[in-house]
């Protein structure tokens, strides 16, 4: 059964644009051939609540989508093992 997710991910500036690009694209991707990609939403740069490794801004996007129970899990490993996230959310939505 599908449910509805929605996502945010904060890319690490000092990456560089070209890297903060393909690291959208290739979230974009993956929720387009994994689940069924709804919204994404470039916030763009912002200053952090508090340092997060030692950055004190990062490129906020936010993602809605629909997809299995089990893909947030995946979402989440491929998060943490990509270099230049340095926060990311998946919350389940209400129906």
């Amino acid at each position: 059964m599908a449910n509805k997710y929605e996502s945010i991910f904060i890319i690490n500036t000092e990456v560089g644009e070209e890297t903060i690009k393909a690291l959208v694209e290739k979230f974009k991707g993956l929720l387009e051939t994994s689940a069924q990609l709804e919204s994404i939403d470039e916030w763009g740069k912002k200053k952090l609540a508090y340092p997060i490794e030692d950055c004190n801004e990062g490129y906020y996007v936010l993602v809605n989508f629909t997809a299995e129970s089990s893909f947030p899990h995946e979402l989440e490993r491929i998060y943490k093992i990509t270099d230049g996230i340095i926060k990311y959310m998946i919350i389940k939505k209400e129906k």
